[in-house]
């Protein structure tokens, strides 16, 4: 097996995310911590491997990949003993990349990225009401894919619960998951949480970025 190096920093949903792929692979790998409010993703040497200065970050035999998403989906098809974290039948499969997209492009950047950037880069403490609303849609998102499914995509775990079970927790954090109204969500999170590895593939980062956002003390506009 080739030599395996995720580079990226624990508090991030996306690494997690890849972390989660990884152990549900039973993969071994080097992990090698980024700073990346300390900028480290700068770097000329990390710039030279990922020129978007990105984390996740994997380095496979001199190759690398980012994106977490295609990561997970490069290390299943590589790596997997079976194909069912990502489904080779192509409906199947469709299922998973669009709940990935729907992640990447409406749960990260338009949910998760919007609130936390102003946050971080100008330390806007206010979030607007919008955001909040924002993710209450996301939330109602994931409540009707849960519809009828154990799972994200369908009945059997994929790449797509990993990816979107760090990023719609870390959206708890500014807006609560009620669980009366999102039974499903709810009852979704506490599934993943039994998984074996899930607590030393997601737990601490999980932890460490909900102390991180908190010390923040953001209150969401009326």
């Amino acid at each position: 097996m080739s030599k395996l190096t995720l580079y990226g920093t624990e508090a991030s949903p996306p690494v997690r995310a890849a972390k989660l792929t990884l152990a549900a692979l039973d993969v071994p790998y080097e992990y090698v911590k980024v700073n990346t409010l300390a900028k480290e993703t700068l770097s000329p040497e990390f710039l030279q491997k990922n020129p978007q200065h990105t984390v996740p970050t994997l380095e496979d035999d001199g190759h690398c990949i980012w994106d977490s998403h295609a990561i997970s989906a490069y290390l299943v098809s590589k790596y997997g003993q079976s194909d069912s974290l990502y489904p080779r039948d192509l409906l199947q499969r469709a299922v998973v990349d669009q709940r990935l997209h729907f992640e990447s492009g409406v749960v990260f950047a338009g949910g998760l990225r919007s609130i936390t950037k102003p946050l971080f880069a100008s330390g806007q403490t206010t979030i607007p009401k919008e955001r909040h609303d924002a993710v209450l849609e996301i939330y109602d998102f994931v409540e009707t894919f849960l519809t009828g499914h154990d799972y994200i995509a369908g009945n059997q775990l994929t790449i797509a619960d990993f990816s979107l079970v760090t990023s719609i927790t870390a959206l708890a954090v500014f807006v609560d998951i009620d669980p009366v109204k999102y039974p499903k969500v709810t009852a979704w999170i506490k599934r993943l949480e039994t998984l074996p590895y899930f607590e030393e593939a997601n737990g601490k980062g999980a932890r460490e970025l909900v102390a991180l956002l908190r010390n923040f003390h953001f209150t969401i506009a009326s």
